[in-house]
């Protein structure tokens, strides 16, 4: 925790040296300063703590790196230096995160230590060499490149500290989740740069005026984001409750679906998978039992690690073509079908699921000795069942100080039918 704790003392710094430099000179051009304010305001107000959106405040990030980026209003100099560009970003999201904080709706304090970091290092980039005149003599194609670039910079250094925070809150590796940041910047990312850029150029040649004008595209993009989350968390709702049948037909133990599938992300984000893997991984972990319907006589408790080899590859066929009749992608039908394989012959998600599914089927009213007898079972199965890889991955997420919790069960139409606690996306870019 103590990169944590350094970004969150370098960000406290910032805005309290900010904050009194700002009261030592003034506040310069009030009504500008005013303009940027409210236009942050009201994006950290429809900020969204979904857990599905990458972009949390797409508006606000934009109008702060714009407020950033400021050289001149209508044509006549601005006078904003770094210390009240922070002040002003920094005033204007704590108002518009009040709903925020009184909710607990979202890391409030992570989110606000990016943005005065990034924000920071933006203007100190930008307004000492605009106010000594070194980008005069730009012309209008160098100085809009010129923009990009900072912004540019400023991305990177918001998907450096993003990737950090979440490492030190989930213990996630740094390395794949910096990679998720930096592709997330190809999507929405790229979109709050560019009105970023183009509210600052808009400014100074036609005034505030620019500011709703220009905002308007970002707004859509964000509800078009929004609504395409809400089409997603439908869908997972939707194999949620297919994963479930096995469970309301007697087949298997009530939560093992949402167990596994809660333990297998874990071990995912612990090996680096990508986005689009953890997401196949995530339903065919929930879906990795629903062969057992095509069963005359059910399995015992549904326990199918401890069924001969060629049952459970029988079992995992008729689960993949169930998988297959519900319109589910091809690739969770795929990981279905080839959990009971040889693990030299399974991909990432099929060894990950066979490996989780085993520990929680030997933990499951094992006492307090189950889950050190379980590993311990599962590293003498590595010579041909078990991927030791994924195995030691297993132990390292089950010895973290905050190991994987499921979810309480709830209805799978209510608000809270999550599947694993914590979310497995972490809310970036924003």
């Amino acid at each position: 925790m103590t990169a944590l704790r350094f970004i969150h003392a370098a960000a406290a710094l910032a805005a309290a040296g900010s904050l009194a430099g700002t009261l030592c000179t003034g506040l310069a051009d009030r009504g500008i300063a005013l303009a940027f304010g409210v236009l942050i305001a009201v994006g950290e107000l429809s900020r969204w703590s979904g857990a599905q959106v990458r972009q949390a405040a797409p508006l606000a990030t934009a109008g702060s790196l714009s407020y950033a980026l400021l050289g001149a209003d209508a044509g006549r100099p601005a006078q904003a230096d770094p210390a009240q560009v922070v002040t002003v970003v920094l005033a204007a999201a704590l108002l518009g995160a009040v709903p925020h904080i009184w909710s607990g709706r979202s890391p409030t304090l992570d989110h606000l230590a990016r943005r005065v970091l990034t924000v920071g290092f933006t203007a100190v980039c930008f307004q000492p060499l605009y106010d000594k005149g070194l980008f005069a003599s730009w012309g209008g194609p160098l100085y809009a490149l010129l923009l990009v670039a900072l912004l540019g910079l400023a991305a990177l250094c918001d998907a450096v500290l993003a990737a950090a925070l979440a490492h030190c809150r989930t213990r996630w590796p740094f390395g794949p989740l910096l990679r998720e940041e930096l592709c997330g910047l190809l999507g929405i990312g790229s979109a709050v740069c560019a009105t970023g850029a183009v509210m600052a150029l808009a400014v100074a040649v036609v005034g505030l005026w620019a500011l709703p004008v220009f905002c308007l595209p970002l707004l859509l993009t964000q509800l078009s984001v929004r609504r395409y989350a809400a089409v997603h968390a439908t869908y997972r709702q939707t194999i949620a409750s297919l994963a479930r049948a096995t469970e309301i037909a007697g087949y298997t133990p009530a939560g093992h679906a949402r167990r596994v599938a809660a333990l297998s992300l874990a071990v995912g984000r612990d090996l680096g998978l990508t986005e689009g893997e953890l997401t196949v991984l995530e339903y065919a972990a929930l879906m990795h039992d629903i062969g057992q319907l095509s069963l005359v006589d059910p399995v015992p408790a549904g326990a199918t690690a401890g069924l001969p080899a060629a049952q459970q590859r029988r079992i995992a066929l008729l689960g993949g073509a169930v998988v297959r009749q519900t319109g589910v992608a091809a690739a969770v039908a795929v990981m279905v079908e080839r959990q009971a394989d040889p693990y030299r012959e399974q991909p990432p998600a099929a060894r990950i699921i066979r490996a989780v599914n085993t520990y929680e089927e030997k933990t499951r009213d094992a006492g307090p000795e189950g889950p050190l007898r379980a590993l311990e079972e599962l590293r003498l199965g590595t010579a041909g069942d078990y991927a030791p890889e994924v195995v030691e991955s297993l132990a390292r997420v089950l010895a973290r100080p905050q190991a994987v919790r499921v979810s309480a069960p709830v209805d799978d139409g209510g608000p809270g039918a999550t599947l694993s606690d914590p979310a497995h996306r972490w809310v970036t870019h924003g």
